[in-house]
């Protein structure tokens, strides 16, 4: 096991911002983990993960050793009448791992093609097309570096939320995921009424929709629509979908017909499409020096690959603020600020 010196990250973030780590290393099992634990106490840095780094804004320097997964290991733990339990390894490819999933069971196709690895998906409670990931969770485990402890948290011990955990708030910083353990539908009763998926409802209620076709097109999708960052820096979408009282909907509503609004569980409460807000705030495709809203989504944020965070909070700031004053909205960027975290 190799821990490097003064590592650069520029690489290992999707939106390629400059950074260098004081010191980086991978582990290949749990007893590596705790290796790098080890050495990160004796060189009084904190232990950070990292995973594709494609949630993050990286910023020039952090001052701590950064941990990335090289564990990955599938597993069918058990299997019921309804569920199949299946423990994967942080390391795994997300995507990878959701083509997989049709081996044990179902539920994961909406989530086809978001980047990253699996140990970072209970963190963000990555989401797409009306399923998020939470949802399918049975148990995250991970080591605490602050108490030096292997601890397993159950699903409602991870506090999920629309793109929120326990892991971003009260554990950030302090959590290595290191296995995530999913609970399938063994009987596949695909969510398709978001969007471009309800096109599929006549295949699925004639038998002919399968979990391969459902995963195919959410590719389909995804691909027409978001920018690949490993041909152009980004981070996914930028900001979160804004959840605003129903008497603000019903008026913006009244104010343009065509807006995108989604009803919550919660009946005081709406979701807008912030894609949306953005493009009527004359955003979409629009530069700021090194960095755009992108041209065919403007939910996504890119880059030319010369961008600092310093250009992208700008950025950010400019959009956050059009989008106010024509909306009396506020919206709140999604992916964090990479070493920002602080412990109590």
């Amino acid at each position: 096991m190799l821990i490097e010196s003064n590592a650069d990250l520029s690489r290992l973030n999707t939106f390629c911002l400059q950074c260098t780590a004081s010191q980086f290393g991978r582990f290949s099992s749990v007893a590596e983990l705790l290796e790098l634990w080890r050495a990160s106490e004796a060189s009084n840095l904190p232990m950070l993960p990292l995973g594709r780094g494609s949630n993050v804004l990286c910023p020039e320097h952090v001052e701590a050793l950064i941990v990335q997964s090289a564990m990955t290991n599938v597993r069918l733990q058990r299997s019921t009448e309804q569920h199949a339990y299946v423990a994967v390894d942080a390391g795994v490819c997300w995507h990878d791992w959701v083509v997989a999933s049709r081996e044990y069971g179902f539920g994961l196709e909406n989530l086809a093609l978001i980047p990253g690895t699996v140990g970072a998906a209970p963190v963000q409670n990555i989401g797409a097309y009306g399923v998020e990931v939470g949802e399918l969770i049975e148990s995250v485990e991970f080591f605490q570096p602050s108490t030096g402890q292997l601890r397993r948290l159950n699903a409602s011990e991870c506090r999920f939320g629309y793109r929120d955990s326990i892991f971003k708030r009260e554990l950030a910083g302090d959590a290595i995921i290191y296995r995530v353990v999913f609970r399938l539908e063994r009987q596949f009763a695909p969510e398709l009424s978001y969007g471009p998926l309800k096109e599929l409802e006549d295949g699925l209620r004639s038998g002919q929709l399968t979990p391969a076709a459902l995963v195919e097109r959410v590719v389909e999708i995804r691909a027409s629509k978001l920018p690949d960052p490993d041909k152009t820096p980004n981070v996914g979408s930028f900001f979160k979908n804004p959840v605003v009282p129903a008497a603000l909907a019903n008026q913006l509503q009244q104010q343009y017909p065509t807006m995108p609004v989604y009803p919550l569980a919660d009946p005081e409460h709406c979701k807008l499409a912030a894609g949306w807000l953005i493009d009527q705030a004359g955003w979409k495709g629009k530069w700021l020096g090194p960095v755009a809203m992108h041209c065919q989504q403007a939910l996504v944020m890119v880059s030319d690959g010369s961008a600092s965070l310093a250009d992208v909070w700008k950025l950010a700031a400019a959009v956050q603020d059009s989008v106010r004053q024509q909306f009396a909205v506020m919206l709140e960027p999604e992916p964090q600020l990479f070493g920002s975290y602080s412990r109590s």
